[in-house]
């Protein structure tokens, strides 16, 4: 891969690149939050990325929803890369089962030092929150700020899904 430092004219043209691929072709109408939750969402508290060897993705009795490397490249950005995902929102219905943000749908719980100790298998099955997930992760190897990020997942999904999950702002 190529390496080039972010700020730099032809970064920020990639980054702009690839805002403008994942959104292209989707509407742009308004999306407005469920007023199901009470209150607004609250600042999160910065979570600890795993590092080292990551636990296997348990078996599930039922067909993922894209191919396993998908998958598996999914799990892993949202275990290395928390500080992205956890301010990205799912537009599947899963606030409906107590998710918070796209992170959510792929780890159910760390350790203090950031390891996971449990993945949730929702994701797995899931191709709106393994569609999310991926295109966070495309905007974030071109070099997209978590704020870019966000609002590129907001224009492409909020005006297509009725709800999402109430994920704080970056």
């Amino acid at each position: 891969m190529l390496y080039m430092p972010r700020g730099s004219p032809t970064a920020t043209g990639l980054v702009f690149l690839a805002i403008l691929l994942i959104t292209a072709g989707i509407g742009t109408g308004q999306h407005t939050h469920s007023t199901v939750s009470q209150g607004r969402p609250q600042r999160l508290a910065p979570m600890k990325a795993h590092s080292g060897p990551l636990p296997a993705i348990p078996p599930v009795p039922f067909t993922p929803s894209r191919p396993t490397p998908v998958v598996r490249q999914v799990y892993e950005f949202a275990a290395r890369h928390p500080e992205v995902l956890q301010y990205i929102p799912c537009y599947c219905g899963c606030e409906r089962i107590g998710h918070n943000g796209n992170h959510d749908c792929f780890v159910k719980s760390r350790a203090a030092n950031g390891t996971v100790t449990e993945w949730d298998t929702h994701g797995i099955g899931c191709a709106i929150c393994l569609d999310v997930g991926r295109d966070a992760l495309t905007l974030f190897n071109a070099g997209a700020k978590v704020s870019q990020i966000r609002a590129a997942i907001d224009q492409k999904y909020g005006s297509h899904y009725p709800s999402s999950t109430l994920t704080p702002r970056p």
